[in-house]
């Protein structure tokens, strides 16, 4: 008998909240509008960091696992050298690229390719194009795989001897010569003549560089007669197997800080950078997980903001709902169930507005991921269960926290004060 009254109580109690917030339908509206749109924010900007967290990944990993990185400048610690922010350093050569690929030097090397890139206007006729221009080398091919559509690419006597010849990308093609064959034909990059020597197969976007929209030259063509340069921006090296990364890193390294007369074998001096894929993903890694709390914080303080609207809301519900208060009152409600009810009311108002905010938030972010899947990058549709965890838990804590002082101040109105109320 005892359970079936605590029950009756619980269930009037609950029938009480329920009807005070359905007879409120506008109010309660606008006291939920701020924890959905909170809620909604925190589901969409996790799940967007997740996408953009998967689709660098994936674009780094596209290049292969057995791909080392050389970058000139020192980096601190396990972030970036200078050079990655835009800053240009010159101590990297091609010849340092040329070296590297010697079997003495590097044994595991399979192939190297060092670059140095830019964007020029190539002319054909009367059509032009503005394009990225990539100095580069034979070994492009091996280190960054793709195939040759039409012609050839140039090879190594043409890499070396100032040689006038480009490789298109196939949208470059498209653009400047349409239908028609464009081996053989001469275009002009600077002023300069080249002659059109092949064409790359379509291939898309690889590491975030669109390999189509792009002219292939010998990079020692690019650098003396395109930029007016010695040095390169990077150099790629591919090496033989997974498992011989860190001994290839230490041949690359040796090599280089002997051709830079660097005697500190510590590598505090060098004027370089080596960094295997393996290296860069889990550096990449570590910067999206932390910008993604960041921005998950962030959003999460618009949750702190529903919570004061709903403490003003309830305010305006407490003095409207005076007469009600003093009505219970009369009838045997003590502090406490004046204080749960409103309370109770608070707390509901912010969980079902958290599950809408997280049914908006979910709909939204897999727009988002089909929208930019359908513009040809690889964007994952994450949403973690954190996400909704925390966002539903933060948002009914700010519902109790903000329905506190409101609450309180109901359960103190006397019953004659109350019933006097106009």
């Amino acid at each position: 008998m005892q359970l079936k009254s605590i029950i009756s109580q619980y269930r009037q109690f609950f029938k009480v909240v329920f009807f005070g917030l359905l007879n409120n339908k506008l109010r309660s509206f606008l006291t939920m509008l701020g924890i959905i749109i909170g809620v909604a924010a925190v589901i969409v900007i996790m799940s967007v960091g997740s996408g953009a967290q998967s689709l660098i990944l994936d674009q780094v990993e596209s290049l292969g696992s057995n791909v080392v990185g050389v970058l000139p400048g020192k980096a601190d610690g396990s972030g970036p050298p200078a050079s990655m922010m835009g800053i240009v350093i010159t101590t990297l050569t091609y010849d340092d690229a040329l070296a590297i690929k010697e079997e003495r030097n590097a044994p595991n090397v399979v192939d190297v390719v060092a670059y140095s890139k830019g964007m020029s206007t190539v002319i054909w006729g009367n059509r032009s194009v503005e394009t990225n221009i990539s100095g580069t080398m034979v070994g492009a091919l091996v280190v960054e795989g793709g195939e040759v559509a039409e012609g050839r690419f140039f090879n190594e006597a043409e890499e070396g001897n100032l040689s006038r010849v480009v490789v298109l990308g196939s949208s470059v093609k498209e653009d400047l010569f349409g239908e028609s064959d464009p081996v053989g034909r001469k275009i002009k990059i600077k002023k300069q003549s080249f002659e059109v020597i092949g064409v790359m197969e379509e291939r898309g976007t690889v590491a975030f560089q669109d390999f189509d929209d792009q002219v292939f030259i010998p990079i020692s063509t690019m650098q003396k007669l395109i930029m007016g340069i010695n040095h390169v921006g990077m150099i790629r090296a591919k090496i033989d197997h997974e498992d011989n990364m860190d001994t290839a890193v230490s041949d690359i390294e040796q090599t280089l800080r002997e051709r830079h007369d660097i005697r500190d074998k510590s590598g505090k001096s060098d004027d370089f950078t080596v960094r295997n894929s393996n290296e860069a993903l889990d550096m990449i890694s570590v910067i999206t997980d932390s910008l993604n709390l960041f921005l998950a914080a962030m959003a999460a303080l618009s949750l702190v903001v529903g919570g004061i609207g709903i403490m003003n809301i309830m305010l305006i519900s407490v003095n409207e709902r005076t007469r009600e208060i003093g009505l219970r009152k009369a009838v045997g409600a003590n502090n406490h169930n004046i204080l749960m009810q409103f309370l109770t009311e608070s707390a509901f108002l912010t969980l079902f507005g958290g599950i809408i905010g997280v049914i908006l938030g979910v709909i939204f972010s897999y727009l988002i991921s089909l929208s930019i899947n359908l513009l040809g990058y690889s964007w994952a549709f994450i949403i973690s269960p954190i996400s909704i965890i925390l966002g539903l838990s933060i948002a009914i804590l700010v519902g109790i926290i903000f329905g506190i002082y409101p609450s309180k101040k109901a359960s103190k109105f006397s019953p004659m004060e109350a019933l006097r109320y106009e």
